[in-house]
């Protein structure tokens, strides 16, 4: 089920911007302190590093990712997630012509 509105959150209001905009994202925390953020990356294959395990939900449109130390690109679409390791690289990839990959990061 893809989530579509999250309720009782503090969100920071300053964007997060990063690949000259290609990526965009708000941090907020839930009620029970769960630190998350949510955002959009336009048509762009980027490389991101994690600090702590990551999940990430796919809330519209569609990417593919591609997890460090494989070769295969696995597509993401809305309502579904896909868990990265912490201290690691993964790479996203939203092809031109396709909506934006809108997207919930949960950190763990």
């Amino acid at each position: 089920m893809t989530t579509t509105h999250i309720d009782n959150v503090n969100v920071t209001t300053k964007a997060n911007v990063y690949f000259d905009g290609k990526c965009v994202s708000h941090g907020f925390t839930e009620a029970d302190g769960s630190k998350k953020s949510i955002g959009v990356i336009l048509p762009a294959t980027l490389t991101f590093n994690t600090g702590a395990p990551e999940i990430m939900e796919c809330v519209a449109g569609s990417c593919e990712y591609k997890l460090d130390g494989t070769d295969v690109w696995v597509k993401s679409s809305e309502g579904e997630k896909f868990s990265v390791p912490g201290n690691a690289k993964f790479q996203i990839r939203v092809t031109e012509g396709f909506d934006a990959y809108h997207y919930i990061c949960a950190y763990n």
